[in-house]
């Protein structure tokens, strides 16, 4: 049903009364009760006649409204009171009119016409309108006829706003804006938002079914239409059009038009007063609303049905008297206002909370409470309404919200006596306005504390200096009252001192005072602890009296909460004050159940306490009888208890105050405090241990530092107390080495507190491999004292392991029957075992001399184990582990080399199935498991012949007959294993120390991988790539991916010779010694520098196989070309894509546990396909990288050499994947340019990294911007099996490329030759976690002779400039501050002294303010950046004005503090101010482009001014009294006496 709108007005005409008269329809009383004048006759209230109405009336005399404003609705017609119609709205009607006149009650009486038939409406459509100016408003106008019908009451109807729920478009509330008159000339009113129904809801919210459709979306109507004529949208008389339902509807433009040149009314309350809500005439009206005088209709309070929420009554301060505008509280607003408004707000709430509510009634309702917040002026009333005890918890936490937001964001504009009205309301709720302590809601004591806590930030101590008396005389009240004290000054403390969410002047104003307070606050919460703690024990064991001792209990716990927020901060004399009575009270506690949480929480602060020494030292009590005695007690009493969560967490506290406790002995001391080694000091360390041999692995993993930290000790590490407990530390050591208590298992105590602790196994297993490392760190310092012991016990275990019986456990291992997985009881103790083993005699050898090693232990224990058989793969890797633990023995017993050897090679060997070793066709892939055998024997062998060449040496002739024999078997190892044992041979032939022995023996190494290479066929495969992809079988359609592979063996052979020609690389070198390499042949120069200049012997065979590994990069490359890719088999489509290992490994995806052993090393032949080419891609840079350091010059000086791998490694780089240029750039580019000589650098460098750094930074600002993009673009990833996956990979790759190009620049032009550049950066590391805050440069910064080489270079240096200041806008915030610290600044002052372009300028000091915008949210990101912009400002604003015209286009700029700035820059002959006031001055001016964090970029600000100073310091007058007095220097000397 429509709502009644004024009649058309026709020029000449008057009020539907009469042309000049009043209409007596209308109340005529205002709030104060006295009649109203008759408004002018030719006003813009006067309303055109309806349609034949006939003749004007004459004008009647105001009538007083009958019924009284307080009951309105009963003068409504029966028909409105049945419905859920509004009568007309009392703005409509002229001034001196009554709705509640007996004089319009006829005329609302007449019947209506009969309406049209109603349209059948479709399911999601809504009585609602479509805006103004949508598309689908014409359209659906167009549809309708153009019928009129008068108004009951003889007004024609009022416009109808509608949006469809169907049309997303349409349905955004109603929100057409208007124009309006007032100061300033014409504007556009802002946009009411939509508001939600909240009478309907909560039909639908009791259960309305179908049926009661219509009527809820007529309320809905209804509301919403009430909502918009109250916010301030007054109805307008348009051309309508008759809705198919029957109801009239139509475009508005005419209609807004006419209403803003007749000067309707920019707001108007549902009230019926003028928009201002003022009661002191039309003066008062002026005032308020700075607008013309507007006619006043009835006070009394319209009574729609669904009250509108923001004009629900005036605001605030307007409800001001019109002779003294003083604050009268409530009283001065009508109580209906605030009630009606009031059950609005709560029919919301329900609708929010009731989890049967759509989402968009839930939405429309949190619009209508959130608006309410923000813009209604009678918050104060309606939130203490809400928050009265009768509401339920949820209304009254609504109540008690909207209060605090008006503490929070309205109280610098509220009147000092409403602020106090407000303070007494909400000091009264805590006193009489809450349930009793254990019936009240946590959230509501919650919201209670912290509105007085935003007060008091606003006010004290200024303001209201009796606060700490108010809410001490709060505390007498009772338990409940004491408890919110408690929980108000836990909140203080909190916002003040930890968060510090104040200005710095308020902040410190209230931390000042309460530090002057603190000796009362710290008694009364003393007293307060005491006082009920006595009580609750007094009472607990009463039945009668239980909720009183829980009510005691209550207010203990908060008060021991309140300490533990005050004990971190406060003076430390406030906590040992009264020898030590506060950490008496705490130690009494731990042995109270309900309370030792709390208690072991404050004492933990307490001991954990940093700061002086000295006054750190009465913390040493609690190493006494009586608190060692309750500490002791209460662990124990927890454990016995069984595992029960509160006890638990109880543990973990009272482990960490032990822990806490064993720092401050540590700290002591030694030092110069005068702190001897307590005399509890071994019952100390029994207790500790107990938490050490606890099943819990966390507190197991909690002890470990402590312990390290006493055996570092100087003074504890020669104790004979803690000495003796090292046996016991290490039998400890022992169990706690075992991998056991995985959350999923039920093998072990432990898992079921590891299910308290970690949310899978992957979390436990992270956990486990970070305390065992942790853990073998504390062994081995334990070791450094008592190094037999640890050794006897690792032999004692060693040698239990070899002779117990394998235990599998219900688990066996996929790789076959009999075999243990990683969690078979065997082999967690075997690797437990191994892992003891390798820490403890490692650290022998360290510690021990020569002489007292026991070499016959040692040795008898290496026969054992090279004795020990075993076909399991997860054993036999421990065992080959022990091996090399043991392998230092075998330099006091060279005889056993030999054996040694023997073991090793059958490892390499190890397979499962034995027949598999000469069986060609691969019928069984590889498990993890037995690779990694393989792998780890290789590796041992390598490891031997690093470390020990002499002792390898005499036996050489039989390693490589060995390695010859395997070798002669193509398919008995991988070819990795092959160039392992390859590369152990190279090692030990360094130690010939003759050129030409060591030459030839290479050549002869090298001779069948010569052979292969070099052949005809192999020369055509490599420089063809449809050839390479057919020789390789990648253009095959294999019908069995899993078992068939008939090109493994081509591809193998590829893969023999460049691991063979990387292996001889890497590892063929020259003696270190010059006079062995000047004996030896290998010295041949030296450079102008003085250098010496080397000959590698394997420099001949390489480079004869150089141009075929280079062809072999350059088809490599070319393989990415599309029309390669195409030539790719059906099986092999994806064989040049990313293994999905290295996909988890950059997302950061856990594997699976099992899997990493127990699954095949590649499951399919395109996994295996995959493999070949990413490890040959990787193998053949390898080679590169290390082809510079190893043959040096002879590498350099290869004619033609730059244009050689400028046509082949950086070939078609559009086309190669960023997966695949990362590793070109990490282990080729870099490691050349390290070891090029500067001789080489206009020759081979420059003409290299030139282009690369051209092509470099056109890929990835292409990559950027498509990144910044993404959302834009619509990329078809539809045959992707998971686009979110992948589009999260392809970002994570554009960003490790960013950090690997811009760690190549900083190390060609910046990093000190010097240093180790193998910093790169980690693929999976903690991004957070590599922030540094230390960001300001090295004042040494300065270009390398390759950075000034290719800068002098004009498209390298545009390049690098550009490439260094435009990646500081992209959203990698590591690479940014790694560039802003190391690259940009260096790189610019190199250009300085030239003349640069004044655009170029400014855009190298936007790109730092982008930077900043992007990035500011990063503290460490932030400073770094803001120093670099301070830096270019202050060297290049002095000769380039356009700096300050950018600096002037940053948001909020200080115009006045920037020319404050500026002059002091530009004028020399001012006093200079210090760098850091300078740097300050500089960051508040470009405050405005600084970012902010996601989460504080939308949050709507805090203003708390700041009040008069209470500590003001004073100038100390004495230097300018000598200064002035003493003139002629006389007693100057005043000035440095003490």
């Amino acid at each position: 049903m429509a709502e009644p709108r004024p009649a058309k007005r026709r020029p000449g005409t008057g009020s539907p009364a009469g042309p000049s008269g009043p209409n007596p329809a209308y109340p005529c009383r205002r709030a104060g009760g006295r009649a109203r004048r008759a408004a002018p006759a030719r006003r813009w209230w006067a309303a055109a006649r309806p349609p034949g109405a006939g003749p004007a009336a004459p004008a009647a005399a105001p009538a007083r409204c009958p019924s009284g404003p307080g009951t309105p609705r009963r003068c409504w017609p029966a028909r409105w009171r049945r419905s859920a119609t509004a009568p007309p709205s009392p703005r409509r009607w002229p001034l001196g009119t009554c709705r509640h006149s007996s004089a319009r009650r006829p005329a609302l009486r007449a019947p209506p016409l009969p309406p049209a038939a109603p349209r059948p409406r479709s399911p999601g459509e809504v009585g609602f309108a479509p805006r103004l100016g949508h598309p689908r408003q014409q359209q659906l106008g167009a549809q309708r006829p153009r019928l009129r019908r008068p108004h009951p009451a003889g007004h024609a109807e009022g416009p109808r706003l509608v949006a469809h729920r169907d049309d997303p478009k349409t349905h955004r509330g109603l929100s057409v804006g208007r124009r309006g008159e007032g100061r300033g000339g014409e504007r556009r009113a802002e946009r009411p938002r939509h508001l939600p129904a909240a009478l309907p809801l909560v039909v639908l919210h009791h259960g309305a079914g179908p049926a009661a459709q219509p009527r809820v979306e007529a309320l809905l109507h209804l509301h919403e239409e009430a909502v918009h004529v109250h916010q301030g949208h007054h109805p307008l008389p348009t051309p309508r059009h008759r809705h198919p339902d029957g109801r009239r509807s139509g475009s508005r433009a005419a209609g807004w038009r006419r209403g803003w040149r007749r000067g309707w009314p920019r707001r108007a309350l549902h009230s019926g007063r003028c928009s201002s809500g003022g009661a002191g005439g039309a003066r008062s009206c002026r005032r308020a609303c700075a607008e013309p005088p507007r006619p006043r209709a009835c006070a009394t309070r319209s009574a729609l049905p669904s009250p509108p929420l923001l004009s629900a009554a005036p605001p605030l301060r307007r409800l001001l008297s019109a002779a003294g505008s003083r604050w009268r509280g409530p009283a001065a607003m009508s109580a209906e206002q605030v009630s009606s408004l009031c059950e609005q707000l709560v029919k919301a709430v329900t609708v929010i909370m009731d989890p049967a509510s759509t989402q968009r009634y839930r939405l429309e309702a949190l619009k209508f409470c959130e608006e309410f917040k923000e813009k209604c002026p009678i918050c104060v009333p309606c939130g203490l309404k809400l928050a009265e005890k009768t509401q339920t918890a949820i209304v009254r936490h609504f109540g008690l919200q909207i209060l605090e937001h008006v503490v929070k964001y309205r109280w610098n504009n509220m009147p000092r006596l409403e602020k106090v009205y407000l303070k007494n309301n909400v000091m009264g709720l805590i006193s009489s306005g809450t349930q009793s302590i254990l019936e009240e809601e946590s959230h509501i004591k919650d919201v209670l504390s912290r509105i007085v806590v935003e007060m008091i930030k606003r006010e004290w101590p200024q303001h209201w200096p009796d606060m700490l008396k108010e809410l001490d005389t709060l505390s007498k009240q009772g338990e409940t009252q004491t408890e919110l004290v408690m929980f108000i000054l836990l909140r203080l403390a909190e916002d003040v001192v930890t968060f510090q969410t104040l200005p710095t002047q308020r902040r410190r104003d209230i931390q000042q005072t309460l530090t002057q307070n603190m000796e009362k606050i710290f008694s009364f919460l003393l007293t307060t602890l005491q006082q009920n703690v006595n009580k609750y024990r007094r009472m607990k064991t009463d039945l009668a009296q239980q909720p009183k001792a829980q009510a005691n209990c209550r207010v203990g716990i908060a008060a021991l909460n309140t300490l533990a927020g005050y004990i971190d901060w406060v003076a430390l004399s406030h906590i040992t004050a009264d020898n030590c009575k506060l950490l008496e009270m705490l130690c009494l506690l731990l042995n109270e159940p309900e309370l030792q949480i709390g208690a072991a929480e404050c004492l933990l602060i307490a001991v954990s306490r940093k700061g002086k020494l000295e006054d750190r030292k009465p913390l040493m009590v609690l190493f006494g009888d009586v608190a060692m005695h309750y500490i002791l007690s209460a662990a124990q009493t927890a454990d016995g208890e069984g595992l029960v969560e509160k006890h638990y967490v109880f543990l973990k506290r009272l482990c960490q105050v032990l822990c806490a406790l064993g720092s401050q002995l540590c700290a002591l001391l030694g030092s110069d405090s005068e702190v001897e080694t307590p005399a509890n000091f071994g019952k100390y360390l029994d207790s500790f241990l107990a938490f050490t041999t606890h099943p819990s692995q966390f507190l197991r993993s909690s002890t470990q530092i402590t312990w390290g930290a006493l055996f570092r000790h100087e003074v504890l590490s020669r104790d004979p107390l803690l000495l003796a407990m090292i046996p016991k530390y290490l039998r400890a050591s022992m169990t706690n080495l075992v991998k056991v208590g995985f959350p999923s298992k039920t093998d072990s105590p432990s898992c079921e507190y590891s299910r308290f602790d970690f949310d899978s196994d992957e979390d436990f297993n992270a956990f486990f491999n970070s305390f065992r490392a942790q853990q073998g760190e504390v062994m081995r310092m334990a070791c450094r004292l008592d190094s037999r012991t640890g050794f006897q016990m690792a032999g004692e275990w060693l040698k239990y392991q070899l002779t117990a019986p394998v235990d599998t456990g219900p688990m066996n291992s996929k790789t076959g029957e009999g075999l243990c997985s990683i969690f078979s009881p065997s082999f967690v103790q075997w690797d437990a075992m191994t892992f003891f083993s390798e820490s403890v005699i490692s650290q022998m050898f360290r510690t021990l001399d020569k002489d007292e090693i026991p070499v016959n232990d040692g040795i008898d224990l290496l026969q054992l184990v090279l004795n020990f058989e075993t076909k399991d793969p997860l054993i036999l890797s421990c065992v080959l582990t022990n091996v090399s633990a043991l392998f230092p023995f075998v330099t006091y017993r060279p005889e056993y080399l030999p054996q040694v050897l023997s073991k090793l090679f059958a490892s390499v060997t190890f397979e499962v199935v034995e027949e598999s070793k000469f069986v060609v066709s691969v019928q069984a892939p590889r498990t993890r498991a037995v690779k990694n055998v393989r792998r780890h024997a290789c590796s041992s062998i390598i490891k031997m012949c690093r470390d020990y060449p002499q002792l390898v040496l005499p036996n050489f002739e039989m390693l490589y007959n060995h390695v010859k024999q395997l070798l002669s078997n193509e398919l008995l190892l991988t070819q990795m294993e092959k160039c392992a044992l390859m590369e152990a041979l190279v090692l030990i032939s360094n130690q010939f120390k003759d050129y030409e022995r060591q030459k030839a023996f290479l050549e002869e190494l090298m001779a069948p991988v010569a052979g292969l290479w070099l052949s005809a066929e192999m020369q055509r495969v490599l420089s063809d790539p449809e050839a390479f992809i057919s020789f390789v079988g990648a253009d095959n359609k294999i019908a069995d991916p899993i078992m068939e592979d008939p090109s493994g063996l081509n591809r193998s052979r590829i893969s023999f010779c460049v691991y063979t020609i990387l292996g001889v690389v890497k590892r063929a070198r020259w003696p270190a010694a010059m006079e062995e390499a000047k004996a030896g042949g290998f010295l041949v120069g030296y450079l102008p520098s003085g250098s010496p200049i080397y000959r590698n012997p394997c420099t001949e065979q390489v480079l004869k196989l150089f141009d075929n590994l280079l062809a072999l990069i350059r088809t490599h490359n070319n393989l990415y070309m599309p029309e390669m890719v195409a030539k790719l088999g059906e099986t092999f489509a994806k064989a040049l894509d990313m293994l999905e290992v290295e996909k988890n490994a950059i997302l950061g995806l856990p594997q699976p546990l099992l899997e990493l052993y127990d699954s095949p090393v590649y499951k399919t032949v395109l996994e295996r396909m995959q493999g070949f080419f990413c490890t040959l891609y990787d193998n053949c840079f390898h080679i590169l990288g290390n082809a510079g350091p190893s043959m040096q010059q002879d590498f350099y000086t290869v004619e033609g050499l730059a244009s050689q791998l400028i046509s082949s490694a950086f070939i078609n780089l559009n086309n190669i994947p960023d997966y695949r240029l990362r590793p070109m750039l990490r282990v080729f580019v870099k490691p050349m340019v390290l070891s090029c000589p500067p001789e080489y650098y206009e020759t081979l460098v420059c003409p290299m990294l030139g282009p690369l750094f051209t092509y470099l930074h056109m890929r990835l600002s292409q990559k950027w911007e498509v990144i910044n993009q993404r959302s834009i673009l619509c990329e078809d990833d539809a045959a992707d099996d998971n686009p979110e996956s992948q589009e999260m990979l392809e970002e994570q790759l554009v960003r490790l490329l960013t950090r690997e190009v811009m760690d190549l620049i900083t190390v060609c032009c910046v990093a000190k030759r010097g240093a180790e550049h193998n910093s790169s950066v980690a693929v999976d590391g903690d991004d957070d976690e590599a922030m540094a805050t230390d960001v300001t440069p090295p004042a040494s910064a300065e270009l390398t002779e390759l950075g000034k080489c290719l800068m002098k270079q004009e498209d390298v240096c545009t390049a690098l400039m550009i490439t260094a200041y435009a990646s500081l806008s992209w959203k990698d915030t590591l690479s940014c501050q790694r560039t802003t610290t190391q690259l940009c600044w260096p790189l610019l002052k190199q250009v300085l002294p030239g003349n640069l372009l004044p655009d170029a300028v400014s855009w190298f000091f936007t790109s730092v303010l982008k930077g900043l915008q992007i990035h500011g949210q990063h503290d460490g990101c932030m400073a770094a950046l803001v120093h670099l912009a301070f830096q270019i400002y202050e060297a290049l604003r002095p000769r380039y004005a356009e700096l300050k015209v950018v600096m002037e286009q940053i948001p909020d700029i200080q115009r006045d503090s920037l020319e404050q700035f500026d002059s002091k820059l530009l004028n020399p002959t001012l006093q200079k101010v210090a760098d850091k006031r300078r740097k300050d001055h500089f960051k508040r001016l470009i405050t405005g482009c600084i970012g902010k964090p996601l989460g504080e970029q939308f949050r709507k600000e805090v203003h708390i001014r700041n009040l008069p100073s209470l500590f003001k310091k004073v100038k100390p007058s004495l230097e300018t009294d000598v200064l002035e007095t003493n003139e002629d220097g006389e007693d100057l000397t005043v000035l440095f006496e003490p």
